[in-house]
């Protein structure tokens, strides 16, 4: 018989705990979907948190999470990646760690998902479904407003660009329905080299046309943190922004980890992974 395949459900890991939390509720409506355990794991970061602050158990990351399975006899994984695009996360540091787990444990079997706007990936568009839908759900219906599709930003050019698409494809999906559709993010590296990041979400803002300005805020986020959901510094720039402008009214969309459809794509990523090769 062939070994049950362990699955994880992996982001990058924060050190804010409601991620954490976010991760591990994904996670659990993922496995009801599917009727398995889906075990939710960071790479980095999230084993820093206090452990009371999420609900007593302290957060696991991907290398000790894996050597102790591994440990315990465990050798076949399955991962889904939690990322819109082709972080250095997924395409650079977690081969290291697994070729390095090799070392020890040569028979490890992992297979990775296509991350989320992975194009040509068979999902139909599934991740541009629930952007359109949580923008729609703010649109008035007066085709006056504009939509800033709002994105961590990356010092990988390939990322932003997966980003980029989605912006135009997302226009596409709105036309005759908003004035126009762009991008923003909200970090960038200082160098001239990163300038691919811009604008940076408070010069997008400032570089508004004079005259009553109606925004929809479209968050390429999965999780609470830093930037994204309540507390966040999204919200604080867009509050400072309408006081400055008392012409500008922004409206923000709710996470893409909040949709009923991240748990419809991952289980179909979850689905097509038992059609891939293992990485041997």
């Amino acid at each position: 018989m062939a070994e049950t395949r362990q699955l994880l459900l992996l982001d990058n890991g924060s050190l804010e705990p409601a991620a954490t939390l976010s991760l591990r509720r994904i996670a659990a409506d993922l496995g009801r979907m599917l009727g398995r355990e889906v075990v939710p794991v960071s790479l980095l970061h999230s084993h820093k948190v206090a452990a009371e602050t999420l609900g007593g158990v302290a957060a696991e990351i991907f290398e000790p999470a894996l050597k102790r399975r591994l440990a315990a006899g465990q050798r076949a994984f399955d991962v889904l990646p939690l990322f819109f695009g082709p972080s250095g996360a997924i395409t650079e540091y977690l081969p290291e760690r697994v070729a390095h787990l090799r070392k020890t444990w040569p028979d490890l079997d992992l297979r990775v998902a296509p991350y989320l706007a992975e194009q040509g990936a068979g999902d139909g568009g599934a991740l541009l479904d629930i952007l359109e839908s949580n923008a729609c759900a703010l649109l008035d219906g007066t085709g006056s407003q504009g939509v800033i599709l709002v994105d961590h930003g990356s010092p990988r050019p390939e990322v932003t660009a997966v980003r980029d698409v989605v912006t135009r494809q997302l226009q596409e999906r709105l036309r005759g329905r908003v004035r126009f559709v762009t991008a923003a993010s909200m970090e960038r590296r200082p160098e001239p080299e990163y300038d691919f990041n811009e604008p940076l979400l408070e010069r997008a803002l400032r570089a508004l046309p004079d005259g009553p300005q109606e925004l929809v805020l479209a968050m390429l986020f999965i999780s609470p943190g830093r930037h994204a959901g309540p507390g966040g510094d999204i919200v604080q720039i867009c509050e400072a922004a309408c006081a400055e402008r008392p012409d500008l009214r922004v409206r923000i969309t709710p996470l893409v980890g909040e949709h009923q459809g991240l748990i419809e794509l991952l289980a179909l990523r979850a689905q097509q992974l038992g059609e891939v090769r293992s990485e041997k």
